[in-house]
């Protein structure tokens, strides 16, 4: 496919995805760059606020993911296999991470109105993106908002429920 679109950012646009962000209902709001979930390349701008949800899960081995901080402060936690945080990285503006496939993980918005460029490869299948972690809960558990309230504020060696 010949995509011939131009994509240009500047601070209104950014800040109209931020709005966006605010008003959705998982308060947080993707943008994607790519023409078509069929592209070999999948980019993204995913903005999103502090009191947001991003469920712990992984990617196929060999399914990177890469993430630069474009506003705002994203968080970035890995876990074991039992939940136990491995890892924690506090990424400002100008900062990238790329987690490999297989590695579980998930990312706090820690400031208002952060957002994140991701690149992954594509193609994107629902079905086979990514699997998320039975010891974390689903986005509209009850007990999900405190979750997600642990993952702000989680430190290595921290297990969610313990």
């Amino acid at each position: 496919m010949n995509d011939t679109r131009l994509h240009l950012f500047d601070e209104r646009a950014l800040d109209e995805l931020v709005l966006r962000a605010r008003a959705a209902p998982r308060r947080r709001q993707n943008f994607n760059l790519h023409p078509a979930l069929d592209d070999p390349i999948q980019r993204l701008l995913n903005a999103g606020e502090p009191d947001t949800y991003v469920r712990p899960h992984r990617h196929r081995p060999g399914r990177w993911e890469l993430v630069a901080v474009l506003r705002g402060q994203i968080d970035t936690l890995l876990f074991d296999d039992t939940g136990a945080v491995t890892a924690r990285y506090a990424l400002t503006v100008g900062n990238c991470i790329e987690v490999p496939g297989a590695a579980w993980h998930s990312f706090v918005f820690a400031l208002p109105g952060t957002i994140a460029l991701e690149i992954k490869p594509g193609p994107y299948d629902a079905q086979l993106d990514k699997e998320f972690a039975a010891w974390a809960p689903v986005e509209d558990a009850a007990d999900a908002a405190a979750c997600a309230r642990w993952i702000a504020t989680a430190q290595v060696g921290a297990r969610w429920g313990c």
